[in-house]
């Protein structure tokens, strides 16, 4: 209690040090702290870049209560996390991506994994794993699963 009324400038805890307490919080109640709150208003994480990532990986699955703006951010946290891992996987550098063909069957499992496992868009896909335009990307996800439904009748 001593270091909070400190904080206040209140030298000890008494009835007169409580009493300018109440005065204080009050008077800070009744302030206009709209400046002051508005990056918290504006997102969803405050604090440095390097707390931000963290909450971003430790993120498991998004609730009601996520917005849009920490949607998209888990999101395309997850979808940069799978291609650098199958990145890795393969022994590819990003050079090797944007070298292999835009319709690479390993980049269309990419391509079909980070479509399964987030929300990303077709366009972001396209962008990301150098795969040309978003319905190139589309062709080549349905043609994919057109020849995964015959391989399981069979």
């Amino acid at each position: 209690m001593d270091r909070l009324l400190g904080e206040k400038g209140i030298p000890k805890d008494s009835a007169a040090g409580r009493l300018e307490f109440a005065r204080l919080t009050e008077q800070r109640r009744r302030a206009d702290l709209a400046e002051e709150f508005r990056p918290v208003e504006r997102g969803w994480c405050l604090g440095s870049e390097e707390f931000r990532q963290e909450l971003l990986a430790a993120t498991g699955s998004l609730q009601p209560t996520h917005y849009g703006a920490q949607r998209r951010e888990v999101q395309t946290s997850r979808a940069l996390r799978l291609l650098r891992e199958e990145m890795g996987r393969l022994g590819w550098q990003t050079a090797d991506l944007l070298q292999a063909a835009k319709g690479d069957e390993r980049k269309v499992r990419l391509a079909a994994r980070i479509r399964k496992e987030t929300t990303m868009s077709l366009k972001w896909i396209a962008e990301n794993l150098a795969m040309g335009s978003w319905t190139h990307v589309s062709n080549r996800l349905g043609a994919q699963r057109k020849r995964e439904s015959l391989k399981s009748e069979n």
